[in-house]
């Protein structure tokens, strides 16, 4: 009786997202349909809620360590590899949506193909985005990851990205998790020292974007660059 309940629900909340989609979905209830997929027979209703109050909210069990989720909420390690694996195959989409060389001709379209890259990123990361003579992307460089502390680092690294990728010219990028989109002056620092170091391969920069979250902070459009 038990699971004829459980596939009958489970039948409910699959015909609902096919009719509604994910919009009207809480928290819980997307996490649920997802956990439908790894553990087959156990409600998963209960499980969800767990979860969230352990981790605070979806994007925060999404970016968790899978090794942290299994320990901490006892699941299989499947269902903490299904769960992290939905940032990264976010990034990918964005990806594929913007097509193998994306024509960044404004500050808002670098925004906003920045924004696609640190999708689920937990931790700051950085990168040079080398584009050709038509502003078509030839390749976005991850060149730093982790913490950010190592100013001195980034001249050297972009200039062999550029380099390594035939940039005519390049947009930076960078996140601040969790912060404000404001530039910090050691952003502002760096800035001018890797345009600084690019100009001497006369590879031109036509923006910094810093991203947190969904927003994002163009230096070009605020007469930073």
């Amino acid at each position: 009786m038990g699971k004829r309940l459980h596939e009958g629900h489970r039948q409910r909340v699959k015909a609902r997202y096919l009719e509604e989609g994910l919009d009207a979905f809480a928290d819980h209830q997307v996490l649920e349909l997802l956990l439908f997929y790894c553990i087959p027979i156990r409600d998963t209703n209960e499980l969800a809620h767990r979860i969230l109050d352990e981790f605070g909210c979806l994007a925060g069990v999404l970016e968790a360590d899978p090794r942290e989720l299994s320990r901490r909420c006892g699941v299989s390690e499947n269902t903490a590899v299904l769960l992290s694996l939905i940032p990264p195959l976010a990034r990918r989409y964005f990806k594929d949506k913007w097509g193998g060389k994306p024509e960044l001709n404004s500050s808002s379209k670098a925004g906003e193909y920045a924004v696609s890259l640190f999708v689920g990123r937990t931790y700051e990361a950085f990168f040079v985005v080398c584009l050709d003579a038509q502003n078509r992307v030839n390749y976005a460089a991850l060149v730093q990851e982790g913490t950010i502390n190592e100013a001195a680092v980034y001249p050297r690294l972009i200039v062999e990205a550029a380099l390594r990728h035939q940039a005519n010219c390049v947009i930076l990028a960078h996140n601040h998790p969790g912060g404000t989109l404001r530039p910090s002056d050691a952003d502002i620092q760096v800035t001018k020292k890797i345009v600084a170091a690019l100009g001497t391969i006369a590879v031109h920069v036509a923006d910094h974007i810093i991203v947190a979250g969904e927003g994002y902070y163009s230096f070009a459009e605020n007469g930073l660059i």
